[in-house]
């Protein structure tokens, strides 16, 4: 199923260990200065983009609250970016900024390949160091109590965000009839290739048992998973109902989801996908593994196919349960687009987001004011 886990490269580690001595010079200096009144965040060394969880939490955080590399009041730190050294975490707290983390998965054998222990104990240094921490969903939670050990602080769960106003269904009402479109997005490196593998034979399942389906793969797609999914392809016959459009921007992200019917995510364990928000505020119903945070976030708007509890190795459904779940999708899929859309909505606005991040960085800097 999977040639493997994900691993860093010796250059990635060398650039992280550059970045975080860089860091930690930058707080010597900034220790220094006064703050600043008011909500001026810095986000511990993280990047916005377009590609990526935390680079799009990032941008979209940055848009409402800008990045203030100087006498700044909070910092706001990712589980998944945690450069600040110790040192650094230290001066923060003996100046009395407030630490907010969000925290996302952990490390453990099903997807990292390298020494998890190292890195989960380099996780938990900002974790057990914040003053509050916003959980991604209760499996991120759940994941951060076992691997990172429980925390004594206070925090809340805080699902991701989308902008329902920018993510909407499309209106488009002129365009042929055509097959049942299948969506599959993301970044997918070598060790998530079983997400292409599992979706493919998924739809060779579903339109042999007689579903006039198609499938459209967009996102970054590492070159080796790229051409095994395309030889895959060829090999199941589906080269005519397979596309493969490749990376996409935020800003160009809601038209990939609106030529779309309904999305797909095998991925094992995902702790909650920002993609799969984007398909329901896109009205999508979503065809999911049953592992990780995805339940949570999907609802009664898809079809969640059991998979095997696992820390050890990723696992997915079969392709006979796949295909079978592509079609009770396609079968109450007018439903389930209204059900996903008004969920969306109503849990998911990227408004009731910033709100509460707001909320939680006035209480933390007037408490230390």
């Amino acid at each position: 199923m999977t040639d493997g886990g994900f691993h860093d490269s010796v250059a990635k580690r060398l650039l992280r260990c550059g970045w975080s001595a860089a860091l930690g010079c930058h707080a010597l200096t900034s220790a220094a200065l006064p703050r600043r009144e008011g909500i001026r965040v810095f986000y511990g060394g993280a990047r916005p983009g377009d590609v990526g969880g935390p680079l799009v939490k990032v941008k979209r955080l940055r848009a409402a609250f800008p990045e203030n590399w100087w006498r700044y009041s909070v910092v706001y730190t990712l589980s998944n970016t945690p450069y600040l050294p110790d040192f650094a975490l230290w001066l923060l707290r003996r100046r009395g900024v407030p630490i907010v983390h969000n925290q996302n998965g952990v490390f453990y054998p099903a997807w990292f390949r390298g020494d998890w222990q190292a890195r989960n104990v380099r996780m938990a240094r900002t974790y057990h160091q914040a003053d509050y921490v916003f959980y991604q969903s209760a499996f991120c939670r759940k994941s951060a109590d076992r691997f990172l050990g429980e925390r004594s602080g206070p925090g809340e769960i805080l699902y991701n965000a989308v902008d329902t106003r920018a993510f909407s269904p499309g209106t488009d009402a002129s365009e042929s009839p055509r097959h049942f479109r299948l969506l599959v997005t993301g970044k997918i490196d070598d060790h998530l290739f079983y997400r292409l593998d599992s979706t493919l034979r998924g739809v060779a399942e579903a339109r042999r048992q007689g579903l006039d389906c198609e499938l459209q793969i967009a996102g970054w797609i590492a070159a080796a998973p790229l051409a095994r999914a395309r030889a895959l392809a060829d090999e199941l016959e589906l080269s005519d109902v397979v596309a493969f459009s490749g990376p996409y921007t935020q800003e160009e992200a809601p038209a990939v989801y609106r030529r779309a019917d309904a999305y797909v995510m095998t991925k094992h364990n995902d702790p909650c996908p920002n993609t799969v928000l984007e398909a329901l505020a896109c009205g999508l119903p979503v065809l999911y593994s049953d592992s990780g945070g995805v339940a949570e976030l999907v609802g009664p708007c898809g079809v969640g196919l059991p998979c095997e509890e696992s820390w050890d190795a990723p696992k997915v459904p079969g392709p006979q349960a796949i295909g079978a779940g592509m079609l009770a999708i396609a079968a109450d899929r007018a439903g389930l687009a209204t059900a996903a859309r008004a969920r969306a909505v109503e849990r998911f606005d990227i408004g009731q987001w910033l709100q509460r991040h707001q909320e939680v960085f006035v209480q933390l800097i007037g408490d230390r004011s």
